[in-house]
């Protein structure tokens, strides 16, 4: 209960001695306090003195604040004055009052802190207001892909991609410490579940790309930058819209960009260490820098062009001390080792290492089981090859796996060749279907298959007759030129149960058998391990399926055909019983079946060059998220990453321009002054000494090189382009950027008043054209035409930016 009236301290009276504690009544407890009522009785009611017969430090404590907005040390509210708690041990219970137990209010009401996190999820969750608005809480696109992976590692299920495992790993762990369980389909567009902690596995990714930015920072200082460019750098990494899109979602890219970055800079801190080599700093760098470049060719292919970057730093270095005679050839041996060792032994040991840990998470049956071999599938868990009976039979039901590098399963389906013969297509196709299903089946002039009658087991030399199950149509050769492999023969599917002829007809011969040995051994054809060959009877090609990828009107399957060349060493032309269905016969016994390590790992990663070369442009079908590299430097056309609705959050992967723009002209400035630069050094005229034209020159190739070796592949590739595959480059024409302005500006003879002018110019640029464009990754909400601030080139219909109905 609060008391009627305010007290207020004027101070003592003038002369007034001081008092002490001792002369003063003892006074009770307040009967708001809940240990009143267990005291009263002790206690008679006594009239509290006047605040003018106290001291100022016991008055102070008597003065009670009123009001939501008392504060600066006071109690407020009856809730901190029910809270005070009171000792009568003394006689001045003024002095024995202890603090309260909640904290001072400024009239707000407190919240109490939450619980510790009991996970990474949690943790995140309970600081959503530190980080970043994240709007979409939709798959946001290729989340499509890279999340449903990261679920087949939770769920252990095998799938098959076109990347290395090591960045979907990593999608898979965040998925795990965010308390993920693998459940969620991540179907492009559509709304994630509440129970898939999509923020968190977002953070996790974008940690990545915060590594950026003090990754930039350092290697600038590595580089011998000046402060002033080196906080450019930093600066230009922050601001960039596409790296900041791009990480932001759960996607392959942040990882790729911050092994590439990383590389970068372990190449330049080893460098740094040139004067002290064999060293403890110079190995250890060195050994990272090959870490770094295992790891991020082990997040995607595109890896490698940094990789080629550090070759050529290196070929460079090793040649130069090769002329150097002052070096004694025990030494030289030590440098070439060294780099050996470092950059090429423990990078493919890194990158063998990603696809092993993947072979052991994903050991159950997935929906990428058929690009694997038949062996290794048998192995998995769920899958039944392993129970399927040994001994092949006439009227076993098969499927036939290529044995060629990246091969899939013999195929067929109800379309037709609109080229050559116009008879059902053939071709190989990487999984599992109805349509991979053929009937081992005896000639026409042979007896009529009996089910009920002996068994016939198939043998080398036998010839016979393969029926596709679900069409009845035979498999088929004639002097039909194939669709691709115009020198083949074409295979198709022809006549049915009733009708056909003897171009259907198929000699079986044995390579060998990984359990009975070679060819002369094998007495039973096996599953799984008997390798075979399939010669046409009338033509004598051989059944053949390399990388060949058909047309659109093949579905880009692999083509099927008949090769001419008897190689009985060509692998393309080895075939194996996978899956064998005949009731007929007892199952078999996974015990049987091993399969290798370096044999899978080779499998898989030509299994991923051959679907990565099919992603090829479908001139019958208009990509428009698509773009070539001859747009990305000016930044001509960006990348929609989702649904343009009114009522969707939108988001669209475009670079800053400002960033771009003055990178790609710093790259042209670069070779204009270099050349200068040499003409100057040919007339005798000295801009530099020694020791700062190789710096200069230094400096320029790590950015010139870089620049050239990311981007000038994609001319060569005859792959489908997008605008993020320009984004490891964007970083060395940064990097160009800053040199420049170092080189010319912030390390040549101006004054600092100069230097800080530039250095301002430069970062109102960067950060105002930043906060221009920053609703393309922080996401654009309402009606997009809403934004036409945002349409700054319209000279072409597809580089608009906003208007996306003419994209």
């Amino acid at each position: 209960m609060r008391p009627s009236q305010v007290q207020i301290d004027f101070g003592s009276p003038p002369g007034t001695p001081i008092r002490t504690s001792s002369e003063f009544e003892e006074i009770p407890y307040p009967a708001t306090h809940p240990s009143y009522s267990k005291t009263s009785q002790n206690y008679k009611h006594v009239e509290s003195l006047p605040l003018h017969h106290m001291n100022e430090d016991t008055s102070t404590r008597r003065r009670v604040a009123r009001g939501p907005g008392s504060s600066g040390g006071f109690m407020s509210g009856d809730e901190q004055e029910s809270e005070m708690h009171y000792d009568d041990d003394g006689k001045d219970v003024y002095s024995k009052l202890k603090p309260a137990m909640s904290r001072v209010s400024s009239g707000r009401v407190h919240r109490h802190p939450p619980p510790p996190p009991t996970s990474i999820s949690e943790f995140i969750y309970q600081n959503l207001e530190h980080l970043p608005p994240v709007h979409a809480n939709t798959v946001v696109w290729d989340e499509a892909h890279f999340g449903k992976f990261g679920s087949h590692y939770l769920k252990r299920e095998f799938y098959f991609d076109v990347h290395p495992p090591l960045g979907k790993m990593l999608v898979g762990l965040a998925g795990l410490l965010s308390g993920y369980n693998g459940h969620f389909e991540f179907k492009s567009g559509v709304e994630y579940d509440e129970n898939v902690p999509y923020v968190a596995m977002r953070v996790m990714m974008a940690t990545f790309g915060v590594a950026l930015v003090p990754l930039g920072w350092y290697t600038a200082v590595e580089l011998g930058m000046s402060s002033w460019s080196c906080h450019l750098v930093a600066l230009m990494v922050l601001c960039d819209v596409a790296w900041l899109s791009i990480s932001r979602f759960i996607l392959l890219d942040s990882m790729l960009l911050f092994f590439t970055f990383m590389t970068v800079f372990l190449l330049t801190k080893f460098h740094n260490q040139q004067y002290q080599s064999f060293s403890f700093d110079w190995w250890m760098w060195l050994a990272f820098t090959g870490i770094s470049i295992g790891c991020v060719t082990s997040v995607k292919w595109i890896g490698l062009f940094v990789t080629a970057v550090v070759g050529l730093y290196t070929i460079e270095d090793l040649w130069e001390k090769f002329g150097d005679l002052r070096m004694t050839n025990r030494d030289q041996i030590r440098h070439w080792a060294a780099r050996v060792l470092c950059l090429i032994i423990l990078p493919i040991v890194v990158y063998m290492l990603s696809f092993k840990l993947h072979f052991l998470i994903l050991n159950h049956s997935g929906p990428g089981d058929s690009t694997m071999s038949s062996l290794f599938q048998a192995h998995l868990v769920g899958n039944d090859f392993g129970k399927n009976p040994r001994e092949i039979a006439f009227g076993s039901k098969i499927t036939l796996k290529g044995m060629g590098w990246g091969g899939g399963l013999l195929h067929s389906h109800v379309q037709t060749y609109p080229v050559g013969s116009g008879q059902q297509q053939i071709t190989c196709y990487h999984y599992k279907d109805d349509n991979n299903q053929w009937t081992v089946l005896p000639t026409w002039e042979a007896p009529e298959y009996n089910p009920n009658g002996e068994l016939q087991f198939l043998q080398d030399g036998d010839v016979i007759r393969l029926q596709h199950v679900p069409t009845t149509r035979n498999l088929h050769s004639h002097t039909v030129a194939a669709p691709v492999t115009k020198l083949n023969n074409e295979v198709s599917g022809y006549g049915n149960s009733t009708v056909g002829d003897f171009h259907d007809y198929w000699v079986v011969e044995v390579v060998d058998d990984i359990h009975q040995g070679t060819k002369q051994h094998v007495t039973k054809i096996h599953s799984l391990t008997t390798r075979l060959r399939f010669k046409h009877q009338a033509l004598g090609c051989y059944l053949y399926a390399a990388n060949s990828v058909l047309p659109q009107w093949g579905f880009k399957q692999l083509e099927v055909s008949c090769t001419k060349e008897n190689n009985p060493e060509d692998i393309h032309t080895y075939w194996n019983v996978e899956s064998h269905w005949n009731d007929r016969l007892p199952p078999g016994d996974a015990k049987f079946y091993k399969s290798s390590f370096l044999r899978d790992f080779w499998h898989l990663n030509v299994a991923m060059m051959t679907s990565n070369n099919a992603l090829i442009p479908d001139p019958d079908k208009e990509d428009i998220l698509a773009s070539t590299p001859a747009d990305w430097p000016w930044l001509r056309l960006g990348l929609r990453m989702c649904g343009w609705g009114d009522n969707q959050t939108k988001y669209y992967l475009l670079g800053t321009p400002v960033i771009w723009w003055s990178g790609t002209a710093s790259l042209i400035v670069s070779v204009i002054v270099l050349g200068i630069y040499l003409l100057r050094h040919q007339r005798k005229y000295v801009d530099m000494t020694p020791q700062q034209w190789d710096h200069f020159l230094y400096v320029g190739k790590i950015a010139g090189y870089g620049w050239f070796l990311h981007y000038v592949p994609f001319f060569i590739m005859g792959r489908v382009t997008y605008l993020h595959h320009y984004l490891p480059t964007l970083y060395f024409s940064v990097l160009m950027l800053a040199h420049l302005l170092d080189h010319f500006i912030f390390s040549a003879r101006w004054k600092d008043s100069t230097k800080r002018v530039a250095f301002g110019i430069c970062a109102f640029l960067i950060v105002g054209n930043f906060w221009w464009f920053r609703g393309m990754a922080w996401g654009i909400d309402g009606p997009i035409n809403d934004h036409w601030g945002l349409l700054w080139r319209k000279d072409s219909v597809n580089s608009r930016l906003i208007d996306l109905e003419h994209i």
